[in-house]
């Protein structure tokens, strides 16, 4: 179990990159058929994408058993709230990632009688609620890091308000929004991982959205949010402190 786990981690890397190259297809696919490029070219760059999207799944065989471990870690978390989001986000990641094991060997070419439809669409089904519950675990990290700064600065922020605004015969001026949106930017600028995290979750969202019909953009968009996630999990392989944890 640990080699395999130790195995899937290495070939993580080469799947983020081309994963990159598919993405980076569909938006250059899109771009070229604006500008009215002709059918063949398109054509290439389509069979390109596919070729690129089949060779992930391969990197991706087992990835089931990688996400099963890490929601046997999660569960051991004490926030429950954190335990909860990463348990349940790891488990429909190992869901998505069998039917994505499965979708692979339909067009492969092994299993010809699969519904290949049902099958990706399950599979969308389960990244969409793992990035949910990303997201939501990433709006929580946020919350309890604006409360924790709101807290440690309130008293010396407000005495020194007062303090001017008195001495200069003036009511402390009060706008909470802009307050909170000022807190908010600090905070993410002061947490790289959690910010990174944040924007490549929500950039993922796209891609289930519009694939299950729930949110339709164009390949364009598609395009750029799947380049945009892949760049920056290349940067969190590249530069490890830049991962969120737990």
């Amino acid at each position: 179990m640990d080699s395999w786990v130790r195995f899937s981690s290495q070939s993580q890397a080469k799947e983020r990159l081309i994963r990159a190259a598919q993405y980076a297809c569909t938006l250059l696919g899109y771009t070229l058929q604006r500008n009215g490029a002709g059918t063949e070219v398109l054509a290439t760059i389509k069979q390109l994408e596919a070729h690129l999207s089949l060779g992930r799944k391969l990197f991706r065989l087992g990835n089931s058993v990688d996400a099963l471990e890490s929601a046997k870690r999660a569960i051991h978390l004490s926030d429950v709230v954190l335990r909860l989001c990463i348990t349940v986000s790891h488990l429909n990641r190992a869901m998505y990632f069998a039917c994505d094991n499965i979708l692979w060997l339909g067009k492969s070419g092994l299993s010809k009688k699969m519904d290949q439809e049902k099958w990706s669409q399950r599979s969308f089904r389960y990244y969409l609620f793992s990035l949910i519950m990303n997201l939501s675990r990433d709006l929580y990290e946020i919350k309890l890091l604006m409360e924790s700064e709101s807290g440690a600065k309130r008293s010396s922020s407000r005495v020194s308000a007062e303090n001017g605004a008195m001495s200069r015969g003036e009511h402390p001026p009060h706008h909470p929004l802009a307050l909170q949106l000022r807190l908010l930017l600090y905070v993410l600028r002061s947490n790289p991982p959690l910010l990174l995290d944040l924007v490549k979750n929500a950039c993922d969202l796209f891609i289930p959205l519009d694939k299950l019909g729930l949110y339709k953009t164009n390949p364009g968009v598609v395009g750029v949010c799947g380049l945009t996630s892949s760049i920056l999990s290349i940067l969190t392989l590249l530069h490890p402190w830049l991962k969120l944890k737990p």
